[in-house]
């Protein structure tokens, strides 16, 4: 009877240990969790169209980079400056115990090389433009045609889901892995100097994106969440602005890209350790 006793003080004392554990998990349901980030991107080819008065044609394969900024205190955390680098900023939900729903901006720049020669295919009106055209190719290095870039940025506005699995839980620290996926806008601020025409430089709605995300989470005293994480998505433009004063001109494309940043974030509405 003694044995059998202790066997029940030890399995309660167990189970209220479980109970207290769940109770404090940093991604609980109810939580909040804010988060800010830097990024780095790599970008498939992309085939971009352009459409306006006087030409139509489409550059094949063009290839692009990202343009991260170079690292400095000033300008990666003063008030003035924390978004000139590519930065991710997200608030979460946690409708159930270890699932979020995500609300955030993946503030990415996208800028066209200009030291290649891409297929041309089209026609464009003015002679001065044409004749940089050779054998169905052209050569951008020139600049004269076309510079291209969203740098201020290629700014994907999503809402996504994500599940969290602990898989280390110590008394001041867990890891977490997560994996979910992602749709939203594109509002990028297009950098765009065409065939001569005043440089386009404005936010405009331009078209979609989807993704699928995973992500290691190290959260330190259930509040302080230090966070990697990798996404694999599609974008699709079909409405850049490439002129200014309202013109119809404009530039589609789509495109694959892939992303890894690196962030901190807080959780609240967690209850702490005695």
């Amino acid at each position: 009877m003694i044995k059998k006793c202790v066997l029940l003080l030890g399995l309660a004392a167990t189970l209220g240990v479980n109970a207290q554990k769940r109770d404090i998990d940093p991604f609980k349901k109810g939580s909040v969790m804010v988060f800010w980030g830097w990024n780095n991107s790599v970008y498939s080819k992309s085939d971009i169209h352009f459409k306006g008065d006087g030409y139509d044609f489409q550059l094949n394969n063009v290839v692009a980079h990202d343009r991260q900024t170079k690292f400095d205190w000033g300008v990666y955390f003063k008030p003035n400056s924390i978004t000139i680098p590519q930065v991710n900023y997200r608030i979460t939900y946690f409708p159930k115990d270890n699932l979020g729903i995500t609300l955030g901006m993946d503030h990415m720049k996208y800028v066209m090389d200009q030291n290649q020669s891409v297929d041309f295919k089209g026609y464009i009106n003015n002679p001065e433009y044409a004749e940089l055209v050779h054998n169905g190719k052209v050569d951008l290095s020139d600049a004269r045609l076309l510079t291209f870039e969203h740098t201020d940025g290629l700014n994907y506005i999503n809402i996504g889901a994500q599940k969290y699995h602990n898989i280390l839980n110590k008394k001041n620290i867990d890891l977490f892995l997560s994996y979910g996926a992602g749709i939203g806008a594109l509002l990028p601020k297009s950098n765009v100097k065409l065939m001569g025409n005043e440089r386009s430089d404005r936010f405009h709605l331009a078209g979609f994106g989807a993704d699928v995300r995973g992500a290691i989470s190290l959260v330190a005293i259930r509040h302080v969440v230090i966070q990697v994480e990798g996404k694999l998505g599609y974008i699709n433009m079909p409405d850049i602005k490439t002129t200014l004063n309202n013109k119809p001109d404009k530039a589609s494309q789509d495109f694959v890209y892939g992303e890894v940043d690196l962030g901190i974030g807080y959780t609240f509405n967690t209850k702490k350790y005695n």
